[in-house]
């Protein structure tokens, strides 16, 4: 049986190496590869299997449309652009401008779960304030992604944690404070390490590069949609019982209405078409993971597979788990994506179980671990738009030197709140 399943993972492995190597598409190269493992394990072409498969994680990918649709349509109204614009004139200290722009590439990847999300929607902005604080393009190439990441493993959206969550039966509840705190030391680490020693450029050479602001666009109009979406999302965890059950995807669809009614600029349908238009565009690359990781994830299981690579990984000593965490789940990120959070992240998170350890800490943890590998290839996806969204001309590889020592005070973190997650447990 092991032989017969070390085969067919072979077979697996092979296949998407040279279809990631020929095509250069891992959402297309991690279906070939669904494919061929049933084909080499006697399944024939599974249709059923491939067809669950693709709708394993499709409230995910709602989820990431929605969220996505609201973040563009609010920006489309030109909020984004005057609280930038008001921040740089009122704010002359460089370090609370970087906090700002910091949090500002939280926001969108905190709310939709994809760091790719938050560089797409305010990275431009940002790039553009962080160079002129006097940092030169790679660093401000590394600011982008590192807050990129950190925004995507935010609360109250965690792709990685809800996906082992859901696999593992848990509840998605008590990540909150576990994932914001480790989240907020990386962040001021990172903003300490890239603006140490620069030099910032005059606010007139800043504002003559941002956007133009519309001058009808008060307060009200621009905290009004984000206030709803936060109220919806409080009246939810804090009043269950006195309010229909909207879901993620309703409240943004929701938020996404307010910002519309709440935009002064005369909008036709058509330019709000062309908005959600464009916003698939955006993401498809990000559907198309998800999904694609579903059809993958359900050969692997039918296949056996899945539970050969848990089992081979979950009973190395512990010790070791520990030393080789921090270098599996983001090379497995690079490759699956969002599928590595399931094929290595919830049999730890049942092996810690099985240890006594508090798995609520352990899966904010691993979901802390796992973005690190959006640098890595093949699929290297925040790495990637966040270079070309800076236009940082240098190497790929002097781009990984920048942001290694922040990855690495972030993998610490997460290796910390692993080892000892009991005495953590505190913050659930």
């Amino acid at each position: 049986m092991y032989l017969k399943t070390s085969i067919v993972l072979a077979a697996m492995v092979v296949s998407f190496a040279l279809s990631s190597w020929k095509l250069k598409s891992p959402e297309i190269s991690m279906v070939i590869t669904a494919i061929v493992g049933a084909l080499v394990a006697g399944l024939g072409l599974p249709v059923r299997i491939l067809v669950e498969g693709l709708f394993t994680n499709f409230d995910l990918a709602i989820l990431f449309v929605c969220a996505s649709v609201f973040i563009n349509i609010y920006s489309y109204s030109g909020s984004i652009n005057i609280v930038t614009r008001k921040l740089v004139q009122r704010v002359d200290n460089k370090w609370v401008l970087l906090i700002c722009m910091a949090v500002f590439m939280l926001i969108p990847g905190a709310l939709t779960g994809a760091g790719s999300v938050s560089v797409f929607v305010v990275g431009g902005l940002v790039a553009t304030v962080v160079r002129y604080m006097g940092l030169s393009d790679r660093k401000t190439a590394a600011f982008v992604f590192i807050f990129a990441i950190l925004s995507a493993a935010a609360p109250p959206i965690n792709i990685w944690t809800m996906m082992m969550t859901a696999q593992a039966n848990m509840p998605y509840v008590g990540f909150e404070k576990l994932l914001l705190i480790p989240i907020l030391i990386v962040g001021a680490f990172t903003i300490i390490y890239l603006g140490h020693g620069t030099k910032p450029e005059s606010k007139e050479k800043i504002l003559a590069e941002l956007p133009e602001a519309a001058s009808d666009m008060g307060w009200f109009r621009i905290l009004c949609p984000p206030v709803v979406l936060i109220a919806l999302i409080l009246l939810s965890l804090y009043t269950p019982f006195s309010i229909p059950v909207l879901g993620l995807p309703l409240m943004f669809v929701i938020a996404a209405i307010a910002a519309i009614l709440c935009n002064p600029k005369k909008v036709s349908f058509k330019e709000y078409y062309g908005v959600i238009a464009g916003t698939i565009e955006q993401i498809f690359p990000l559907v198309a993971t998800v999904i694609s990781v579903g059809v993958l994830i359900n050969v692997m299981a039918a296949t056996g597979v899945r539970g050969l690579l848990s089992i081979t990984f979950i009973t190395l000593p512990m010790i070791l788990i520990f030393f080789t965490v921090l270098l599996f789940c983001p090379f497995a990120q690079g490759c699956l994506s969002y599928g590595s959070a399931i094929i290595f992240g919830t049999p730890l998170i049942f092996m810690f179980n099985a240890a006594g350890m508090d798995t609520t800490v352990i899966c904010a943890a691993l979901s802390l671990i796992f973005p690190i590998g959006d640098c890595l290839p093949p699929s290297r996806i925040v790495g990637r738009v966040s270079i070309e969204t800076v236009g940082y001309k240098g190497s790929y590889m002097s781009f990984l030197k920048q942001i290694l020592l922040p990855l690495l005070v972030l993998g610490g973190l997460a290796l910390i709140m692993l080892i000892i997650p009991n005495k953590l447990s505190f913050l659930k």
